[in-house]
C-alpha cells in the first residue's frame, strides 16, 4: 500500500427489499464473492462488509438483510440488522429491483429513509432484464417520495453502470486512513464464511423444499499440520421431515451439498478443506439466544 497518497475511506450501507440484488451488487463492486447469493429472497441474514478499492479510496460496503415486514423473532432480528447496518454510514444506497417494479415494500423503505441525514443514492438494479420504458418512471416516482442525492441505473449481473457508481461512491468518501489491508475483501471470519457457503448450497440445492427452517453452525474450524483445514458443521432444522429432505435418499443430497461447499471453500480459503456435515433436528432453534449469537444476529424481543 502506498502510504504517501491521500487515502479516503468510508462506509456505504446497502439497503433494500428482499431480492433486490444487494449481495450481487456488493460482490460486483468488490470484484469477487464476499456475500452469498441465491434466487431465494432474504438470503442475507446478518450485516456483512465487503471491502472495495477505487484508486486511493477504500469503500466499506455493508450488505444488509432485506427489509420486510417481520413476523417472528428471526425476522425482527434480520430487519434490525438491516437498519442497524445503516448507522454511521457516509452514504446510504437504496437498491431497487428495476424488473420487479415499485411495490409497497420499496415505497415503505423510501419513506423510512426520509429523515436520514446521510446522502442517499438510488440504485435501480437489473436494468439488463427490466422494462426499459419504465425505468425513468420508477426513478421519478421514487424521487418524488425522497429526493435522492443521485440516481444510478445498473446491472450488478452484467456490470453495466458499475464503474460510474463506484466512482461516485469513492468521490463521496471522506479523507481517512484505510481500515483494512489492501488485499482484504471482507470483514467476515473464515469460520463465518464457511457457514455461509454451506447455507448457500442449502438454498441453491433445496430451493422451496426447505424454507427458513434451517441454520448452519460451524462447530469446529481447525488447521491441520499438512496445511489443510478441518471444518465440522451442524445444520439445524425444525422437524424430522426437513432432516430427511436435507439428507436425501441414502444421504445423496447431503453428500452433494458437502461436495460443492467443500470445493468452493477450498478456492476461497486457498487450501484443501475437509468438511464434515451433520443434520440435527432442533425444534424452535429460532428461539435460542445461542444460535443468534453464533450467526451474528442480535437478540430482539
Amino acid at each position: 500500500m502506498n502510504q504517501h497518497r491521500q487515502q479516503r475511506c468510508g462506509l456505504i450501507a446497502v439497503v433494500g427489499a428482499p431480492n433486490a440484488g444487494k449481495s450481487t451488487l456488493v460482490n460486483a463492486l468488490v470484484g469477487q464473492k464476499v456475500a452469498i447469493v441465491s434466487p431465494k429472497a432474504q438470503t442475507t441474514r446478518t450485516r456483512l462488509m465487503g471491502v472495495a478499492i477505487r484508486d486511493e479510496t477504500q469503500l466499506l460496503l455493508v450488505d444488509t438483510p432485506g427489509i420486510f415486514e417481520p413476523r417472528r423473532r428471526l425476522d425482527r432480528a434480520m430487519v434490525a440488522a438491516a437498519w442497524g447496518g445503516a448507522e454511521g454510514a457516509e452514504v446510504v444506497a437504496l437498491v431497487v429491483d428495476a424488473k420487479g417494479g415499485l411495490g409497497p415494500k420499496v415505497t415503505e423503505i423510501a419513506e423510512g429513509l426520509k429523515d436520514r441525514r446521510e446522502p442517499i443514492y438510488l440504485i435501480l438494479n437489473k436494468v439488463d432484464i427490466a422494462d426499459k420504458p419504465k425505468l425513468l418512471l420508477h426513478a421519478e416516482r421514487l424521487n418524488a417520495i425522497l429526493p435522492f442525492k443521485e440516481t444510478f441505473f445498473v446491472s450488478a449481473q452484467t456490470g453495466d453502470g458499475l464503474p460510474e457508481l463506484k466512482d461516485a461512491l469513492a468521490d463521496a468518501m471522506p479523507e481517512a486512513p484505510w481500515h483494512f489491508p489492501e488485499d482484504q475483501v471482507s470483514d467476515a471470519s473464515e469460520r463465518a464464511l464457511a457457514a455461509e457457503v454451506t447455507r448457500e448450497q442449502l438454498y441453491l440445492q433445496l430451493h422451496a423444499e426447505l424454507p427458513y427452517a434451517s441454520v448452519v453452525e460451524t462447530e469446529k474450524f481447525a488447521d491441520r499440520g499438512d496445511g489443510s483445514t478441518e471444518i465440522h458443521q451442524q445444520i439445524l432444522v425444525e422437524r424430522p421431515t426437513q432432516r430427511a429432505i436435507v439428507l436425501g435418499k441414502g444421504g445423496a443430497r447431503i453428500r452433494e451439498i458437502g461436495a460443492r461447499a467443500r470445493a468452493e471453500l477450498a478456492v476461497l480459503l486457498a487450501r484443501p478443506v475437509h468438511l464434515y456435515l451433520h443434520v440435527k433436528v432442533k425444534p424452535g432453534w429460532d428461539e435460542d439466544r445461542g444460535v443468534y449469537r453464533d450467526i451474528g444476529l442480535d437478540w430482539v424481543e
